[in-house]
């Protein structure tokens, strides 16, 4: 009887989003204060999405070639401590942009591997993928805040030690993380071009990119656009907080969710709600309670549609196929459209400011809700023959 490494799944999750919660906010500081140039930061800070483009999809290949996603897994973390580590010596501009280049590729390779060894690993059980993805959510808060506590106490380049506690962590777990049988679906032998040329999986991906660019001003703009109306920075993070810790719910009770409303229900739910959400963040930052109400939407915008999609990808990408779907929907979606969401908002913030900015950012969601409604059907997700058995989960910026 196969035994389902629930602690050691969760603890590698919680690790990988803590590494984020303990990066994202801060490095950018950190390099600050080694006299950078804003634009030689952004340069640095960019290659974690330009990485995302090709990373998940390159080992994703090779993992399927293989059929070892886990030996990948460990390679990757290894790879993606020795390449910060150099952060510890190097000071030129160009020796951090090759550190944070291998940092980058290595760390973005994983997860979507990752995600495939979790769902085999589920098998008949894959609702509870929620109940093992909501640590990465809980490793974030736990990041974002002790990470705010020691720099409150230790200068500033502590930062790296701590970031190298959350990638070490990382690495002990995909030591600890067995490999999992693949599970072999009728049509595991579909060659990847042949899927993609699948009139639902090209919208999926279409309406993943849209919401991924949506979210872009999110992520680089919103502290900012806080900071900007008084907000104080408490406040901001707690507001940062409270959007995740939606999330947590979300994963929590997804399995019932999606029981009783079903996988395109759930996509289209979360696309209006983004729409309706960044209107709310552009125009109503005047007022604590709207936007209170918008973070408390991001468990949808966030956790149910990434559920949601996730789950797809890995019904229509069966057997070797599945670390490549998960690659592309990373790629396609964090890498691509991640990027162009925050060159975009960066363009329209100069230009015309945080409203029509992030009405930019609703209007993508809108583009992704047109792009399920049209072309995802409900028997593409929620209806589905006795031979062929749906193995969906309800469950990754946090």
């Amino acid at each position: 009887m196969h035994t389902l490494p629930y602690w050691r799944l969760s603890g590698y999750y919680f690790f990988y989003f803590a590494f984020i919660g303990a990066f994202s906010p801060y490095f950018g500081l950190y390099l600050q204060s080694l006299s950078f140039s804003a634009w030689d930061i952004g340069l640095l800070m960019s290659q974690m999405q330009l990485m995302r483009l090709s990373a998940p999809f390159i080992c994703g290949v090779l993992a399927d070639r293989m059929a070892q996603r886990i030996v990948v897994v460990r390679l990757a973390a290894l790879l993606s401590l020795l390449g910060f580590l150099a952060f510890f010596t190097v000071r030129s501009f160009e020796a951090m942009l090759i550190a944070m280049a291998l940092l980058a590729f290595f760390w973005s390779a994983a997860l979507p591997l990752v995600e495939t060894v979790t769902f085999d690993h589920l098998r008949e059980d894959p609702a509870r993928y929620s109940r093992i993805r909501l640590w990465g959510s809980i490793g974030f808060i736990v990041a974002v805040m002790g990470t705010g506590a020691v720099l409150d106490s230790l200068p500033l380049p502590s930062l790296l030690w701590v970031i190298v506690g959350t990638l070490i962590g990382i690495l002990i777990y995909a030591l600890a993380v067995p490999e999992a049988p693949s599970q072999h679906l009728a049509r595991e032998h579909l060659p990847v071009a042949t899927i993609l040329r699948q009139t639902r999986v090209r919208a999926l991906f279409a309406a993943c990119f849209a919401m991924s660019a949506a979210h872009g001003a999110l992520y680089v703009f919103y502290s900012i656009h806080l900071a900007d109306h008084h907000y104080s920075t408490f406040l901001v993070g707690s507001l940062w907080s409270l959007g995740v810790l939606t999330e947590i719910v979300v994963f929590f009770f997804m399995g019932g969710l999606l029981s009783r409303f079903g996988l395109r229900a759930i996509l289209l739910v979360s696309f209006a709600a983004a729409v309706v959400r960044f209107l709310m963040i552009g125009w109503g930052v005047a007022w604590l309670s709207v936007i209170v109400l918008a973070q408390l939407l991001h468990g949808l915008t966030f956790g149910a549609y990434h559920a949601a999609a996730i789950a797809a990808i890995n019904r229509w990408f069966p057997g070797r196929c599945q670390a490549r779907g998960q690659a592309l929907y990373s790629s396609v979606s964090f890498g691509a459209g991640g990027l162009v969401g925050s060159l975009l908002s960066g363009w329209t913030w100069e230009r015309w400011g945080a409203g029509p900015t992030y009405a930019l950012s609703s209007a993508f969601a809108l583009v992704g809700l047109l792009f399920v409604a049209r072309w995802v059907k409900r028997t593409d997700l929620d209806e589905v023959s006795e031979k062929e058995p749906l193995r969906v989960a309800d469950g990754s910026h946090p």
